[in-house]
This record gives structure tokens, C-alpha cells and sequence, in this order.
């Protein structure tokens, strides 16, 4: 059966034709033409992408020796289901995450024994004033906020994270177009040259983190990075003494789409910074293929202080290795109210001397 061959215009996509009176390939949609020759360089082009290859080698962590886990307890949350481990001085009356009471269980099992650890180097007294230099300098936080407000729980939590290694070879295409304007006595003129951009090359991506807790949000997780992993060392239960670790209920296998959405974002970003020149750029094609890749499990330590104000929850997280420190805040309305009339005023202002020196030129 034959099969008709379909060239699609690199500008707007739609069918070009050969138009035998300009002896070159020509879109009838935006009227662009084409040299055969640069058609040809670019159908070669087309036909040397290839779609993502983004797998992985996920044989994180070790099993525990006999005797290391004999001093670690489980802890499990009726609210939300999750299960923390802590050792046998650890005293936990509520969940971190959510912060309803937890029930000890008994001794730790199933699950795998980190490969590295991050220690703590900020304490809670420093997790307190974190929060509370949080509160300075916001304009349109309650006054009466850091006040009424009290802090239910600081909590000590290693949470666990897989680590992905990975080399990424890349080959990506763009749409690129140069604007160029003039004018005579008669005409405004504007030309549009389009151009087909291609990158090619490898980056190297290491310990890619991936929060393995479903119970810590991602987003709260990843404001916190970046993590010195400088400062890991060789996992050993001893570090537990005295915080909370959670136990991974996301391993690393379900981990691998999250790493891959910030290996192929990290990436993209990384080969269009080298797209310069034009006046617009825009990503056609995409293909990444990784090779080497290898996920280790960690623990990192994170500091979650849990406040209350109004009956409503407001939960923070302090890096617990740099001390940087995250969380929403709550809004006076009636401050921002007067703060939104103050900034139309002033450019309500602004726009009128404007116009009044026009008017006197």
C-alpha cells in the first residue's frame, strides 16, 4: 500500500507543498519558503529524535544486620497511617506531619537500612527562633498574630530520601524566530526570520533528591533544599537519638517519575540557556536518555513546628542541617486592603504627572 509523504512547515505546522514556479517547497498557510536543501537537512534532522529513555538501577538501601534495629520503635499515626521510627528514649506523643497523637507499636522491621544520614546540627531552641525571625519585616501579617498564636509541636524528623545518580544525554529542538523592524517616509516594515535550533550534548546529575514520604508534602520538602551532602555520613542508628525518623511509604521505584520530572526540567533549562540571540525561543522536541543510573536512600534531617491561630494549623519546616527555614503565614485582609488602595494611589499619581509633562512638551 503506498504511503504519502507529509512535510510539515517548521513555522506553523502546517502542509507545504513544492511550488514548481519558485522550484522550492512553500507553506500556503504563512506563505514561508524553503530551500530543498534546507528541507532535506531538516526531514535528516526529524528522523534522528528519539523519545526518552529515563530508567533506572533502584536497589537503594541495605537490609539491616542482625541486631542493628533492636532499639528502634515504631510509632504509627491513626489520623493519617504513617509510621515513624524513633529509638526507645524517643518520646513522641503526637504526629509530626499532622499532629494528632501517635501510638507506639513496638520494635521496628521491614523496611531498609539507609545508606547515608545527614545529622542535625540546629537544635529546637533554634528551630523556635527560626520561626519567630519568620515573623519579622511581613507588613501583612496580623499584629496580633505572634502573640495568639502558639506552637503546638516541634518536632526532630529524619526524613527519608532517595538520591538519584544519572548521566543524561540530550538532544532537544527549538523554534527560534529574529525580529527585525524598519521604516521609510511611506511604511512600517517588520521581518520574521525563523530559524530550526538544535542542542545536543550530556549532563551529569548527582544524588537527584526524592522525599520518600507520602505523609511530607513535596513541595514543603524540596523549599527546604538544597542539603549539604558534605556533611552525610555512613548510616548509624545512634544518630536517631533524641528525633523521629519517617519510614518510607513511597520507595524508590515509585520515586523514579519525580526524579525524571527534575533531571528532564533541570536539563531543558540547562541546554535553552545556551539558545541565545533570538528573538523568541520555543521548545519543539525533547529527548533524554539516561545511562548509569543509580538511586541510594538517605535520611534528612528536618525540623517541623506546627502553630495554631484562629483554629486554623499553619505548619513550618527548618532545614535542619543549613537552617533555612519555610512556611506560609496568614494575611490581615484589612492590611492589604489599605495597601492596594496606597500602591493605586501612587500610581494613579505617577500617571498623571506623566501625562501633564506630555502635555506641556
Amino acid at each position: 500500500m503506498p504511503v504519502l509523504q507529509q512535510y510539515k512547515c517548521p513555522c506553523c505546522g502546517g502542509a507545504i507543498e513544492f511550488h514548481s514556479g519558485l522550484q522550492k517547497m512553500k507553506c500556503p498557510y504563512c506563505d514561508t519558503e524553503f530551500e530543498m536543501e534546507t528541507l532535506a537537512a531538516y526531514d535528516e534532522e526529524l528522523k534522528n529524535e528519539q523519545p526518552d529513555d529515563m530508567s533506572w538501577d533502584t536497589s537503594a538501601g541495605r537490609e539491616w544486620q542482625e541486631g542493628e534495629s533492636e532499639g528502634l520503635r515504631v510509632y504509627s499515626c491513626k489520623s493519617c497511617g504513617g509510621e515513624i521510627i524513633g529509638d526507645k528514649t524517643t518520646a513522641a506523643a503526637s504526629c509530626p506531619f499532622c499532629g494528632n497523637p501517635v501510638v507506639m507499636m513496638g520494635q521496628f522491621t521491614g523496611a531498609l537500612k539507609p545508606d547515608y544520614v545527614i545529622p542535625f546540627k540546629y537544635d529546637k531552641k533554634a528551630a523556635v527562633e527560626a520561626l519567630k525571625k519568620h515573623y519579622g519585616g511581613k507588613r501583612l501579617l496580623p499584629k496580633v498574630f505572634a502573640k495568639q498564636n502558639h506552637i503546638d509541636e516541634v518536632k526532630g524528623v529524619y526524613v527519608p530520601v532517595w538520591l538519584f545518580d544519572a548521566e543524561a544525554d540530550a538532544n532537544i529542538r527549538y523554534k527560534a524566530t529574529k525580529v527585525r523592524s524598519w521604516s521609510d517616509s511611506r511604511y512600517d516594515y517588520t521581518e520574521t526570520s525563523f530559524y530550526s535550533v538544535s542542542r545536543s550534548g550530556s549532563i551529569a546529575f548527582e544524588r537527584v533528591p526524592v522525599d520518600g514520604s507520602s505523609k511530607m508534602d513535596d513541595m514543603l520538602m524540596e523549599s527546604v533544599e538544597p542539603f549539604e551532602f558534605d556533611g552525610a555520613v555512613d548510616f548509624q542508628t545512634a544518630y536517631l537519638a533524641g528525633y523521629l525518623a519517617d519510614k518510607y511509604d513511597v520507595d524508590s521505584e515509585q520515586s523514579v517519575e519525580r526524579a525524571n520530572e527534575r533531571i528532564k526540567r533541570s536539563t531543558e533549562l540547562a541546554f535553552a540557556s545556551t539558545v541565545q540571540g533570538y528573538t523568541t525561543v520555543e521548545p519543539v522536541s525533547s529527548g533524554i536518555s539516561l545511562s548509569n543510573g543509580v538511586a541510594k536512600y538517605a535520611l534528612y534531617p528536618v525540623w517541623l513546628l506546627n502553630t495554631t491561630w484562629n483554629g486554623k494549623k499553619y505548619s513550618f519546616a527548618m532545614n535542619g542541617q543549613t537552617g533555612k527555614f519555610v512556611g506560609d503565614l496568614p494575611m490581615d485582609k484589612a492590611a492589604y486592603r489599605k495597601w492596594f488602595v496606597g500602591v493605586a494611589a501612587v500610581a494613579g499619581a505617577l500617571t498623571f504627572a506623566v501625562s501633564y509633562l506630555m502635555w506641556l512638551l
